[in-house]
């Protein structure tokens, strides 16, 4: 049988490899799954230390409750905070009873704490799900409301939505129709590139060619080398945020208007004298498409 001693040298060397492990995940991680992964990090240490004190109190004849949760046993997704996260934790949790013996069937029935205290236990998570479930469905829906505030502010300012298919390019989809709405040229180096879903590409390399050509505005917000972060937004599919929007400003010299839960935010060119810049409508949401973070374009009523 493993001795105390025996059991704290296991207990460090699993640590040890754990934070080793750890440290692993987050040098991988990209901007994008940076949340996740810390997330997924705290659970295996969560979990780590929890199965290190069930075999503390084992060795030292304490009662432990198997939760059955295991080290290897990593989430499917980032755990999520508040109600819905009490629901799941409650309904993982099981009460086992212990095996009836032999030797128990041969003699007079006593009456066992252990399993009263284990039913009461069951009986108390059971409600305590129930509740849980309860409470869950009378929270507010985020995504409902937040269509509503922005159908109101469209319909209060004269707009329309277009819709843009949420594919990871839905920002320069959305730059793309607004500048074709107003006539100006979005710079493309060929026929196929002028075409509707093919327009977002010469979007993305002038968002890109901006931003290259002017690192000082912008490598200061930076968390990887600049021609990486550049090559990501001209080739691949990487969302597109502030730094875009700010580099399309600059790039197309317009003004771009952002609304987002009711607020409204400008985003300027910089351009000084002459005359005023040409304005473009987008509509931000956190809670309405399934991806997560999406753009439409916003057009005039007609």
């Amino acid at each position: 049988m493993e001795t105390l001693e025996e059991l704290q040298t296991r207990h460090r060397k699993e640590q040890k490899d754990l934070q080793a492990r750890i440290t692993q995940k987050k040098k991988g991680a990209s901007k994008k799954t940076r949340k996740g992964v810390n997330t997924e990090c705290e659970e295996l240490e969560r979990q780590l230390k929890e199965r290190q004190d069930q075999q503390r109190k084992a060795l030292s004849g304490e009662e432990v409750v198997d939760n059955g949760l295991e080290l290897d046993d990593e989430p499917d997704e980032p755990q999520r905070n508040g109600v819905a996260d009490l629901v799941g934790s409650l309904q993982r949790i099981t009460v086992s009873e212990p095996a009836p013996t032999e030797e128990a069937d041969n003699q007079p029935r006593k009456r066992n704490r252990q399993k009263e205290r284990l039913a009461r236990r069951a009986a108390e998570q059971e409600a305590a799900v129930e509740e849980a479930k309860k409470e869950a469905a009378n929270q507010p829906d985020p995504k409902a409301i937040e269509r509503s505030i922005m159908q109101k502010e469209f319909k209060t300012r004269g707009l329309v939505e277009k819709l843009i298919r949420p594919d990871g390019h839905c920002l320069f989809s959305a730059v793309a129709d607004q500048l074709s709405q107003i006539g100006v040229p979005l710079g493309a180096e060929s026929e196929v590139e002028t075409k509707e879903d093919q327009r977002y590409k010469v979007v993305r390399k002038a968002a890109a060619r901006y931003i290259e050509g002017h690192p000082d505005e912008f490598v200061s917000w930076l968390d990887e080398p600049l021609q990486e972060y550049v090559g990501k937004i001209r080739d691949t599919a990487e969302w597109g945020g502030h730094l875009e929007l700010l580099a399309l400003a600059k790039s197309y010299k317009v003004v771009i208007l952002v609304l987002q839960n009711g607020a409204m935010q400008s985003i300027e060119p910089g351009v000084e004298g002459g005359e005023e810049p040409e304005k473009i409508w987008l509509a931000y949401y956190r809670h309405g498409f399934g991806l997560g973070e999406h753009y439409n374009s916003l057009r005039k009523a007609s």
